[in-house]
């Protein structure tokens, strides 16, 4: 079961091209193996973790039983010259934290890595908003560099499917939000015909999503679909989020942002596009980090969901989602570039105490609120961000390295 001279590494290829492996783990034992170490790696492509234990002492006689810190050293050369991503943890003992953490962090990445290689798909429903020039994208880059598909969805055929899915499901419908208005407050709406067409439109996104294999949708928002269902429809994105990740305005370069921090914590919360759009009135290090749509299931625990008028926009029409969301710890991300460069901003932070405001929200205090201004505005990046709860700046910085 060891690597031990160069003849191994066909066999050992072989066995892991057979498994359909997604990373390598390289614990060493001794010295000695890295032309082999190097060519495993080279070969299958796949993101390389590198450890070994740290060596015991000496024996009485002074002869050594290993020197893996050597071997160590040995392959991690052949893997740079060989042009070889990897990742190390530093040699220390087997029951050590720094190997849990290490082999964790590197499992994240992987996650995060293998979103890309083995191909995102994002559904696009409508098409961008003339006058966010933000959002332009160049979509054949992002085929060709990162293997992320942009599925157009026609928006008129959209609308008709969840009318349709409205007018069908009626009845179902109506029970359904006998059941939400225990939880759920609705403001703005006379009768129960637009709520109606939330609920269909929430199901028409889902249904999208799992006939397509779309990890991700990103939604025109406005006015089309704001005109043909007669509400906002942030109350479909709310819903929709913790299944399907979202992203408002046509934000392309927002999905894939979602994307990848949901991959950094294992899928296991969702993620929310969020934006800073002022700082904290007396905390010097904090900012709102606010929009529509979040997902139901980031909201505080003490909140009540309400949905009514759009506070910004003069509109008679009703369906904008408000409440705070929870506290906790929240990793910040945005994907984006200009010129054919791309980059990620990552960054670490936790929520703290604030002033309310409307539409869904929560008081962000980061380590440095002047680098991290100047860092979004410098760019390449824009307003909105992709916010997890979690600490995952680490995975995310670690995949940049395959990626």
């Amino acid at each position: 079961g060891l690597v031990k001279d160069q003849s191994h590494v066909d066999a050992v290829v072989e066995h892991f091209r057979a498994a359909n492996v997604d990373a390598l783990f390289m614990p060493h034992c001794n010295f000695g193996t890295e032309g082999a170490v190097g060519m495993i790696a080279r070969k299958l492509g796949l993101p390389v973790l590198l450890w070994g234990p740290r060596d015991e002492a000496p024996l009485p006689d002074g002869t050594r039983l290993r020197d893996t810190l050597c071997g160590l050293f040995a392959s991690s050369h052949v893997l740079r010259t060989l042009r070889v991503p990897f990742t190390y943890i530093d040699n220390c003992r087997i029951d050590e934290p720094a190997l849990r953490q290490g082999v964790e962090t590197f499992l994240r990445a992987v996650s995060v890595v293998a979103a890309m290689r083995q191909g995102i798909r994002i559904g696009h429903i409508g098409q961008r908003i003339d006058f966010f020039w933000t959002t332009i994208i160049n979509e054949g880059q992002l085929l060709d560099r990162f293997n992320v598909q942009v599925l157009p969805l026609d928006m008129v055929d959209f609308i008709r499917a969840s009318q349709d899915r409205a007018h069908r499901g009626r009845a179902g419908y109506e029970t359904e939000l006998r059941d939400l208005r225990q939880t759920t407050t609705f403001e703005g709406f006379a009768d129960d015909g637009p709520l109606v067409r939330i609920l269909a439109m929430r199901d028409q996104m889902l249904a999208l999503a799992r006939d397509h294999g779309l990890e991700a949708l990103a939604v025109q928002e406005f006015t089309s679909l704001v005109d043909a269902m007669g509400a906002y429809c942030c109350y479909a994105e709310s819903a929709v989020g913790d299944e399907v990740t979202i992203a408002y305005e046509s934000d392309i370069h927002g999905a894939i942002s979602n994307i990848l921090v949901q991959r950094a914590s294992f899928n296991q919360a969702p993620a929310f596009l969020a934006e800073f759009v002022i700082r904290h009135p007396e905390n010097d290090q904090a900012g709102c980090v606010w929009h529509a749509g979040a997902p139901l299931s980031l909201r505080d625990p003490a909140e009540r969901v309400r949905v009514g008028r759009h506070w910004i926009l003069p509109s008679p029409l009703s369906g904008m989602t408000h409440f705070r969301m929870k506290q906790g710890p929240v990793t910040m991300a945005r994907f984006d570039g200009c010129h054919g460069e791309f980059v990620l901003a990552v960054g670490e932070a936790h929520t703290c105490d604030g002033p309310p405001t409307l539409n869904n929200y929560v008081w962000v205090e980061v380590d440095d609120w002047p680098h991290w201004e100047r860092t979004l505005m410098e760019g390449p990046f824009i307003h909105h961000m992709a916010m997890n709860y979690g600490h995952y700046g680490n995975a995310l910085r670690e995949a940049c390295r395959y990626l």
